[in-house]
């Protein structure tokens, strides 16, 4: 791994995270405890980075050189994440329970469902909310079947805004009792306009069977959910060192089908993508690239630097505005083919969304002049640039 690490938590923390074996983990963080640390700044890094319980699995390796009432609040964060897991899976389990009997098929991932298959413990991912893959043609059934379970629809839209959404959008949050957005339903992996075209369909046919708290249920296959959340970890711009922790554990899984994700990532025009999260992986965790990744993914002129300017945002803990020229001139350079940069570009400026339809109310015929007022939205905000 690169050493030039901020502070002595950061350094703390990428240790505790890192792929090494355990023995060397904990060498490795021994010595990094002989050097004074901030436990209150070490804990809300690792919070904000969603490594509260790798960080506490791993130190509980060093119990006995970590101050007692550290100690006592780790594992106070880890029975709460623990108690918030088994809620979430749950209410998983209720969901998918109800889904089932309309003869609905939904695909879990992330949440507990991607704890059980990458740590084989439904509390070693920080808890946050419950993710589904659907098809798009069930929205309107979900729908119904949540609001029957006590979920609301986070965001009101019209028919015409939902047959839009539909073919530009990527998913909707549903808010419950414990709180706004804690279920989410996606029939894409992103937004139209990242120019990524994954066949929704075939990551259901792909699908495998993972029992959660004891409940079985279909997941994306380990090959595809690395293609899933190395997208989701380049659009967020590899914001949460979580996210490289899971990619991480997936890329020392021996089932993945390094050939099949070449062939994938070519077709997709996703193969920067991959290079660059799989050196982030390595350059910050130690996670080590299979020799059949490297054969099917082969280097890219353009990933190393991307990786390292990755490497440097996260250390930095400044946020990307997503809505910015330099997010999406970001989103651009991690496409390798010219083609797709296009795509990207062209979809961006005359796609519209709800943040169009809301302002500006169009009556009905109008309806397909939204995609002017996202051109014309757009460029006066590169204008005020």
């Amino acid at each position: 791994m690169i050493d030039n690490y901020p502070d002595p938590e950061w350094s703390l923390l990428l240790a505790a995270c890192s792929a090494a074996p355990c023995e060397e983990k904990r060498a490795q963080i021994l010595s990094l405890l002989g050097q004074p640390v901030n436990w209150p700044k070490l804990f809300a890094l690792a919070d904000h980075h969603r490594t509260l319980p790798v960080l506490g699995r791993s130190l509980m390796l060093v119990e006995g050189c970590v101050p007692p009432d550290q100690i006592q609040e780790l594992k106070q964060s880890q029975q709460n994440n623990l108690l918030k897991s088994l809620l979430l899976s749950r209410e998983l389990i209720r969901i998918i329970g109800r889904l089932t009997a309309l003869g609905i098929e939904v695909l879990p991932y992330k949440g507990p469902v991607l704890a059980e298959v990458l740590y084989g413990d439904v509390a070693m991912r920080q808890a946050g909310d419950i993710d589904v893959f659907i098809r798009a043609r069930d929205l309107a059934r979900i729908r119904d079947a949540a609001r029957e379970l006590g979920y609301t629809p986070h965001q009101q839209l019209s028919a015409s805004e939902e047959r839009a959404y539909l073919k530009s959008g990527y998913e909707l949050a549903f808010d419950g009792v414990a709180g706004p957005n804690l279920l989410e339903v996606q029939w894409a992996i992103q937004p139209r306009f990242y120019a990524v075209d994954f066949d929704i369909e075939g990551l259901f046919q792909r699908a495998m069977t993972v029992n959660v708290s004891g409940q079985p249920m279909r997941t994306p296959s380990a090959s595809d959910l690395f293609l899933v959340l190395s997208l989701h970890a380049a659009k967020h711009v590899y914001g949460r060192l979580g996210w490289l922790c899971d990619i991480a554990q997936l890329m020392g899984q021996p089932g993945i089908a390094w050939e099949w994700i070449g062939a994938q990532a070519r077709a997709l025009g996703i193969v920067r993508i991959l290079r660059v999260t799989m050196l982030a992986a390595n350059h910050m965790l130690g996670a080590a690239i299979p020799a059949a990744a490297n054969e099917a993914l082969p280097e890219d002129h353009g990933a190393p630097a991307l990786a390292e300017e990755i490497r440097a945002h996260i250390f930095s803990r400044s946020g990307f505005n997503v809505e910015s020229a330099s997010y999406f001139r970001l989103m651009m350079r991690l496409r390798e083919r010219p083609a797709d940069r296009l795509r990207l570009l062209t979809r961006l400026a005359f796609t519209p969304g709800p943040s169009e339809w809301s302002a500006v109310r169009l009556p009905q015929p109008l309806f397909p002049l939204y995609s002017v007022v996202r051109f014309s939205r757009l460029a006066a905000r590169l204008i005020r640039v």
